[in-house]
């Protein structure tokens, strides 16, 4: 059986809002909240569909870490990936 070794950027949107839920441990509503706050920005394809990319999964794994362990509300999230973006 022949092994694909796809080479995928990670800038490129090709994870669908549930496939995103399913990895990074949050409801899809909290990503779509999280998307009107301007914590993370997928992809638009037409007025309802999100695709993300892998770097958007990444920053969901930290959001979803200061979320659960730290109790970050949105809010506070934006604040700390804010200041590290200006670092």
């Amino acid at each position: 059986m022949p092994i694909f070794d796809i080479q995928i950027s990670p800038d490129e949107p090709v994870y669908v809002i549930s496939v995103v839920s399913k990895l990074v441990d949050l409801p899809v509503w909290t990503l779509r909240e999280l998307d009107k706050a301007g914590v993370v920005r997928p992809k638009r394809i037409g007025k309802k569909s999100r695709l993300y990319c892998l770097k958007d999964v990444k920053r969901l794994e930290y959001v979803h870490y200061l979320m659960q362990e730290k109790r970050v509300n949105i809010h506070g999230i934006k604040i700390i990936l804010n200041i590290g973006e200006e670092e």
